[in-house]
């Protein structure tokens, strides 16, 4: 992509105007102008004017009560679709990494959609793209139109995962930390509560996976309706803008000649890989050490559900900080903590080491909230986001597959603990080199 394709957010944003002087931080940096730091957001004026930041509230919760609930509702169904649909075993495997590989993907063609039609139009499309995909797979008639229906879910979740920091960060810009905190722990609520209610709610709803399946199209079809609201009232109070003219002034960003853009996409990458191992993997290292499966699930939700205040408060505290990289620090320890008491007595100490993970799962929203402070304006934090995220989730997908056969072959649990926990060190590294008090404009 052009490094100025993201000068600005194209046709769609507010007109700019010439900025006063700037203010700088307590690092010398200058801070964000109102038309850089909010360029969809609207003057409050008229009742709608003022209920509007609500509504877009109501909308980025909705938003992230969507964005896992196709992935872990899957999961939770997938024998019954494996033998409804008479998938083999490669390409049920093919379903577990499909969604990082989506991730990457379609979160690198966001910042120009974005660009052109405004982040919340995208994210309003990219919620109708879940409701549709979730709903249509189950009934798509076979493998092929189970995985296309899928994919067009993936896209949506894909598309909003990387346009919500840029919403945070283009509406409320003065609570950046707050805002992804309330973002990150409504993530964690629809994860765990997919993860919970599906196979619940599949027998309540007659026993049928199809409609187990579909049932959750409801909730991302709920998330559109907010969305249009904001993009209706935005489009009307819009004016005409140029690419020109909008970017007149801005010097082009090239994200790739960043070091802390680097270092947050290996950061985000390994804290993927890290949930992605414990969300596919942990269970079973309980259950061949013992423990009943039942409990082994128990401990699965629990390690999820830590998430839930975690991923609220976290961004709050490191948003209050100059230098996030002590965060880093801390939640690489938990995790390297929690696999040394899997490796050394994983049934005896089940219950802490469960929740030790789930402390250290929390690299997520730490990731989210550093992606919103490391750049002066919203542009700068959609080409961030994209690059962040879409990197990392490519460099997430070996993980998982790597640990899947280092147990096959060593027939325990030692050698794919040891990797996980090697892979913990750099990611402590990178997470203090993504933390420091930088912004992506004074580096590229």
């Amino acid at each position: 992509m052009a490094d100025d394709d993201l000068a600005t957010l194209g046709p769609a944003a507010e007109p700019r105007t010439t900025p006063a002087p700037r203010p700088a931080d307590g690092a010398g940096h200058p801070q964000p102008g109102p038309a850089e730091a909010a360029p969809e957001a609207l003057p409050a004026t008229g009742p709608a004017g003022r209920w509007l930041p609500r509504i877009v509230i109501a909308g980025l919760v909705l938003v992230a009560l969507n964005l896992r609930p196709a992935i872990t509702s899957l999961g939770a169904l997938l024998e019954e679709v494996r033998d409804g649909l008479g998938m083999s075993g490669t390409v049920a495997g093919l379903l577990t990494s499909v969604p990082a590989l989506c991730f990457a993907a379609f979160g690198f063609v966001a910042p120009r959609l974005a660009r052109r039609w405004g982040p919340g139009a995208v994210v309003c499309a990219g919620m109708a793209a879940i409701a549709v995909g979730v709903a249509v797979r189950p009934y798509a008639g076979g493998t092929g139109g189970f995985l296309a229906a899928s994919a067009l879910a993936l896209a949506g979740i894909a598309v909003s995962n990387v346009l919500m920091p840029v919403v945070i960060k283009s509406w409320f810009a003065d609570r950046v930390g707050s805002m992804t905190g309330l973002y990150s722990m409504a993530l964690a609520l629809g994860t765990s509560l997919a993860a919970a209610l599906t196979v619940p709610m599949t027998d309540a709803l007659g026993g049928s996976w199809r409609t187990g399946l579909a049932v959750w199209a409801v909730l991302a079809a709920a998330a559109v309706l907010p969305w249009l609201v904001v993009v209706r009232r935005r489009r009307a109070a819009a004016a005409p803008a140029t690419d020109a003219a909008a970017g007149a002034g801005e010097a082009p960003l090239r994200i790739t000649s960043s070091p802390t853009a680097w270092a947050l996409a290996v950061f985000f990458g390994l804290q993927a890989t890290a949930a992605y191992i414990t969300m596919g993997w942990m269970p079973q290292i309980f259950r061949d050490a013992g423990v009943s499966a039942g409990t082994a699930g128990v401990l699965l939700a629990v390690t999820m559900a830590m998430g839930v205040p975690l991923s609220f408060v976290l961004p709050r505290l490191a948003s209050r900080m100059r230098h996030q990289g002590p965060l880093a620090v801390l939640l690489g320890l938990c995790g390297l903590a929690g696999y040394a008491g899997l490796w050394l007595a994983p049934a005896a100490g089940a219950w802490a080491w469960a929740l030790l993970m789930g402390i250290s799962n929390c690299a997520f929203p730490l990731a989210l909230t550093m992606i919103g402070m490391r750049s002066t304006s919203s542009a700068g934090v959609v080409k961030l986001s994209a690059f962040a995220q879409s990197v990392g989730y490519l460099i997430s997908i070996p993980g998982p597959l790597l640990v899947g056969t280092l147990y096959q072959h060593s027939g325990g649990w030692g050698l794919p603990i040891a990797l996980m926990a090697g892979l913990m060190v750099p990611q402590i590294a990178v997470g203090v080199l993504a933390g420091r008090d930088r912004r992506i404009e004074d580096e590229s």
